[in-house]
């Protein structure tokens, strides 16, 4: 974590203390604008890096969002059908992130993706036990996982 984002909160705060509103519209003005101060100075306190980081969180912040979106219209679809051709499973995906916060983020955002629920960690760390819904196809749930969270999650965060 950059050293930048404690700064960040500080001018937050310091904009909150000398408007003397400390509501949470102000505070995220304060946030908003201490950021845009911090990018306008970038090149003498070396903020790039700061700054890459944060497009690449919210990055993944929209792809949670989208899969999101996705996955809760795919249940749907699948509680309105007459007959339900649910098909459920549980994969043992193979993790490529090794550090404990990153496979907690993982497993969170699986989980709080409708139809998909994260059961477990093996205990070499290697495979994370998803159950699914609905998995047609297993190794499509797999790439899916690859390609959408697990691969912005460390780009996000190393």
């Amino acid at each position: 974590m950059s050293v930048l984002f404690p700064v960040n909160l500080l001018l937050a705060f310091v904009w909150a203390a000398v408007t003397a509103d400390f509501s949470l519209a102000n505070l995220v003005l304060g946030f908003v604008l201490a950021a845009l101060g911090l990018w306008l100075i970038r090149d003498q306190v070396g903020t790039r890096v700061y700054f890459g980081r944060t497009r690449r969180v919210i990055g993944l912040l929209f792809v949670f969002l989208y899969e999101l979106v996705k996955s809760a219209l795919r249940v749907a679809w699948l509680v309105v059908q007459p007959r339900m051709p649910l098909r459920p499973g549980i994969i043992a995906y193979p993790l490529r992130v090794d550090r404990d916060f990153e496979i907690t983020l993982l497993a969170n955002l699986i989980t709080l993706t409708p139809g998909t629920l994260s059961v477990d960690v093996s205990a070499d760390r290697r495979y994370l036990f998803i159950h699914a819904v609905d998995v047609p196809d297993p190794e499509a749930l797999k790439r899916d996982i690859a390609h959408s969270f697990e691969r912005r999650i460390m780009e996000a965060l190393r």
